[in-house]
């Protein structure tokens, strides 16, 4: 049985191409036979960096609940970041990590693993048993601090040809300050360009940060970027819910914005993931005490698509460049699907429509265009007309 998509736009080498068709297979349905004329094909989008909680806080997230909210979205691949229990930092624990990811994902879920034990910063993780089972190394959530131990992952990384993902958060900077970010930046591209490892930074959100990656790029280093919705939507003027939706790195001023935009325009920026963190209620009503994270993929594409492509800012084939091209380029795989668009759909956010367990973000109200209709991984569909299909 197939499901058959007739007559849509699809994006095709870069650009867009009308009248075109795109078959699945499909176990769940009848053969469907959808006349697409008023919907759009892309690639099926990838990001770099979400939070799917499991193994160790699946009452948070789990890898069911997290791969139907990334599919819900158009997402066939996503890389997911280590701060678990266990943290993946030996293959015992990355594997404990793959037998969910194979019995519960509907979509491709890659696994970082990370880059010291525990993610605590003292030691590294076994980091040549891990290469075959990990897409690259990560401590996300913190930095690390440790110049020595950096300088030594970086060195094995380059060595497996593995990239490093770094959080960039130094320790001895005022904790959210914008020189804790653009600070542990500055210095790993000095480690960087000595060293010539693939280097990528998670979510940046500061002008500075923009500044040195772009200098950087210029003298060659091998480095790149990503920042999320939320940096390039938002500042502190627009959400003052520091209980609701605080995150790291924290929202920052309206100039920090407007420079992560020019980023984007001049391709500094080559990346845009969700840094998808879902928590419980409970974690996200306690104020000041709050968890960081906000939920992202399933209002990454409509947010964007609105208040970027909408507005004249980029383009839309330049959106999809960073939701799904760039990715796979970087993480040096190939694209594994294709997702189903309405551009012309106009619908308000709600969060409880979300198949994540997550319900914390700060679009919720919003009047949005750009609607998921369908998604396929590896040839399948995974989900069509509010469905999740397990493969």
């Amino acid at each position: 049985m197939k499901a058959v998509f007739s007559g849509a736009t699809i994006f095709k080498n870069g650009r867009f191409e009308q009248g075109g068709e795109a078959v699945a297979k499909t176990t769940s349905f009848d053969s469907l036979f959808i006349d697409s004329t008023k919907y759009i094909i892309f690639p099926g989008f990838a990001d770099m960096h979400v939070h799917f909680r499991e193994p160790g806080f699946s009452y948070k997230e789990t890898i069911a609940t997290g791969s139907a909210s990334a599919s819900h979205a158009g997402y066939t691949t996503v890389c997911t970041m280590p701060n678990l229990n266990p943290t993946p930092d030996s293959v015992e624990n990355v594997k404990a990590q793959l037998d969910l990811i194979n019995r519960e994902a509907n979509i491709r879920v890659l696994p970082f693993g990370s880059i010291t034990r525990g993610e605590l910063g003292k030691e590294l993780a076994d980091l040549e048993a891990i290469a075959p089972y990990v897409c690259g190394y990560s401590d996300d959530g913190r930095g690390v601090d440790d110049n020595g131990l950096m300088r030594e992952a970086m060195e094995r990384a380059r060595a497996l040809d593995k990239l490093i993902s770094a959080h960039c958060e130094d320790g001895t900077q005022i904790k959210d300050s914008p020189e804790a970010e653009w600070k542990q930046i500055e210095r790993d591209i000095k480690l960087v360009d000595d060293i010539k490892c693939k280097y990528h930074v998670c979510h940046i959100s500061t002008k500075e940060s923009v500044a040195l990656i772009r200098e950087a790029k210029k003298s060659g280093v091998n480095i790149t970027c990503e920042t999320a919705p939320h940096y390039l939507t938002l500042s502190q003027v627009n959400v003052r819910d520091e209980g609701g939706f605080r995150m790291n790195p924290p929202l920052r001023e309206e100039a920090d914005r407007l420079a992560l935009i020019e980023g984007i325009v001049d391709g500094t920026i080559d990346v845009i993931a969700t840094d998808h963190a879902p928590h419980s209620a409970e974690e996200r009503s306690k104020g000041l005490k709050s968890l960081n994270g906000i939920v992202g993929l399933e209002t990454a594409f409509p947010i964007l698509y609105t208040k970027l492509v909408k507005e004249g800012i980029i383009s839309l084939e330049r959106l999809v460049e960073l939701m799904a091209q760039k990715p796979y380029e970087r993480l040096g795989i190939e694209p594994n699907g294709f997702t189903v668009y309405s551009l012309d759909e106009e619908y308000i956010i709600n969060p409880n429509e979300f198949k994540t367990k997550g319900r914390s973000t700060p679009y919720a109200g919003e009047r949005v265009l750009g609607k998921c209709l369908a998604t396929v991984c590896d040839g399948t569909l995974v989900y069509i007309d509010d469905k999740i299909i397990k493969r």
